[in-house]
């Protein structure tokens, strides 16, 4: 299964989703960190993805090509991260074939009603569950 982590800025979230899934999946997964900079990549890469790549032609040519697209869900927002994600990225990452399972942080003006407010941990720990739903994981 590969499993894209799409992040900005410090790659701070990225990082933290890298991290965990890396820890809960070992090497059952592939992950690729997709970075709207090279500083958000170079942390995914460090937290444990097996590969990386930047840009705005680096994720409207990967988005199509894996399983599952994993991120805040200002990743399907153009203009989010303060502007670093462009039009192109957040069409090709919404238009993708691939499940999106988005974290629900309100940072760029967008609240999704319903959903419980918890730390980032907690949200990635959810996100984990999800996958391994989707794998068909026993230990679900």
């Amino acid at each position: 299964m590969r499993i894209a982590v799409i992040d900005g800025q410090g790659g701070g979230i990225g990082k933290a989703i890298v991290s965990k899934f890396r820890h809960s999946f070992e090497e059952q997964i592939e992950i690729i960190a997709l970075g709207t900079n090279s500083l958000a990549t170079s942390v995914m890469l460090k937290a444990g993805a097996n590969e990386g790549a930047t840009g705005e032609n680096a994720i409207a040519y990967t988005a199509p090509k894996v399983n599952i697209i994993l991120g805040p869900i200002g990743i399907i927002c153009a203009h989010s991260f303060l502007g670093e994600l462009t039009p192109t990225m957040a069409s090709a990452i919404a238009e993708s074939p691939a499940k999106k399972i988005l974290i629900p942080l309100n940072r760029c003006n967008i609240t999704v009603t319903g959903i419980e407010v918890k730390p980032l941990p907690h949200y990635i720990d959810d996100a984990i569950e999800l996958v391994k739903t989707l794998r068909g994981d026993q230990s679900v």
